[in-house]
């Protein structure tokens, strides 16, 4: 299987801190794979994806996305991938429509793929005439919508999310996960983070289990019915 995203030794510590806040954290992320990210809260996840992303500069380690080693080809590496924030981050002061536009410029998604494009996101993510609305009168879910769409805008070979299903109604919610499993069936890989074990087990096909900083299990999620589950939830509560 052809790795999307490339992680080794991965080590980061914040300035004034002697420990570190992630030290040692390798895994991969192939083509057709979606991974989950998980552990309780100051475990390093939300610190491990901003590094993958380029927010926080990492102290040791490799990154490498679709090839590019991401300190030495920032931007071909950020070129191929679309990342959602925790926080929702967008210009509010855009419309929906204005933001996606936006993203579309960043990414230099050619003119007649947009329509298509968003299109074929509004079927999963139904924003509706909202789109047309300024981003700040928005809604925590809405937000979360119109976040998901601007990083989907260039069909990246990585997406990176952070708590995805967060502030989702549970029928976006269901066709969320749907269009995971089949973004991931078109030869795309995934990233997620969250505190959501089921929806963990339900999705990934590994879970990689981080503790204090450092990884302490990559558990295989491919066991059908809710062996998959149990045996993530088993190991989880061990470790936290």
């Amino acid at each position: 299987m052809e790795a999307v995203l490339r992680v080794e030794n991965l080590c980061k510590r914040y300035r004034k801190r002697e420990k570190y806040a992630v030290e040692g954290v390798s895994f991969t992320c192939g083509a057709g794979e979606i991974v989950g990210l998980v552990g309780h809260n100051g475990a390093g996840k939300s610190t491990t994806i901003k590094c993958l992303e380029g927010m926080l500069p990492y102290d040791g380690g490799r990154v490498e996305i679709c090839g590019f080693d991401l300190k030495k080809k920032p931007l071909s590496a950020k070129a191929n991938f679309g990342f959602v924030t925790d926080d929702h981050a967008a210009f509010v002061r855009m419309t929906g429509r204005g933001y996606l536009a936006f993203m579309a410029d960043v990414y230099g998604v050619p003119t007649r793929e947009r329509k298509q494009r968003y299109e074929e996101l509004e079927t999963v993510l139904r924003l509706g005439d909202a789109v047309d609305r300024l981003i700040s009168s928005y809604s925590h879910g809405m937000r979360q919508k119109i976040c998901m769409m601007g990083s989907l805008m260039h069909r990246p070979g990585l997406w990176i999310l952070d708590e995805p299903m967060t502030g989702l109604d549970p029928l976006t919610m269901r066709s969320v996960k749907e269009f995971m499993r089949n973004y991931a069936a078109e030869g795309h890989a995934i990233l997620f983070s969250s505190h959501d074990l089921p929806a963990v087990a339900e999705l990934c096909d590994r879970a990689v289990l981080l503790k204090q900083g450092k990884q302490v299990d990559t558990l295989s999620l491919k066991s059908s019915g809710t062996e998959g589950k149990e045996a993530l939830e088993e190991r989880y509560f061990d470790e936290t």
